[in-house]
């Protein structure tokens, strides 16, 4: 059995603050020199979180492909971490594969390790209203604010089906 240290070595905390360094230039728009560094953390140490932002770096360059391809590497590693799931679902809908993104979305809220699960529920309620399937999005708006109170495009997305119904 291998033997796993409770506190990481020194190439793990590096990758960890290189990560941190990419998204903090991810969030200020330069998303290549982010994706850069999102590359040199996976070198140094690859984790779930450095490939899944890795996708969401491509999928802001329209890369969709490479972005499910970075989230499949991270769900090699990780299969319970949700975030991954949820990011295919969302490339999966630019591309209009509607099918196909609904079933990722299942597996990210189903996903033991997901702490913004109310965003596959939004994802979903936004992929059944393009469906015209109004009563499950409406659901699914519920559902995510039911989970984040404060998820500002749940509420709107709320508001604006159920006015177009009445």
């Amino acid at each position: 059995m291998e033997h796993r240290s409770l506190f990481p070595d020194a190439a793990q905390m590096q990758a960890l603050e290189v990560c941190h360094a990419a998204y903090r230039l991810h969030r200020e728009g330069r998303v290549t020199e982010a994706i850069e560094l999102y590359r040199q953390s996976i070198a140094l140490h690859p984790t779930p979180e450095a490939y899944t932002f890795l996708g969401w770096a491509y999928s802001h360059l329209g890369k969709y492909e490479e972005a499910i391809a970075e989230c499949l590497r991270a769900i090699a590693l990780d299969p319970d971490y949700g975030n991954p799931y949820n990011d295919i679902g969302v490339y999966l809908m630019e591309l209009r594969q509607l099918d196909e993104a609904e079933a990722w979305f299942e597996k990210a809220i189903a996903a033991p390790r997901y702490a913004t699960r109310h965003y596959a529920h939004y994802n979903l309620g936004r992929l059944y209203e393009r469906r015209g399937k109004w009563i499950r999005a409406l659901h699914e708006y519920y559902t995510a604010l039911m989970l984040e109170p404060s998820y500002h495009p749940a509420a709107l997305a709320l508001l604006h089906l159920q006015a177009k119904l009445n």
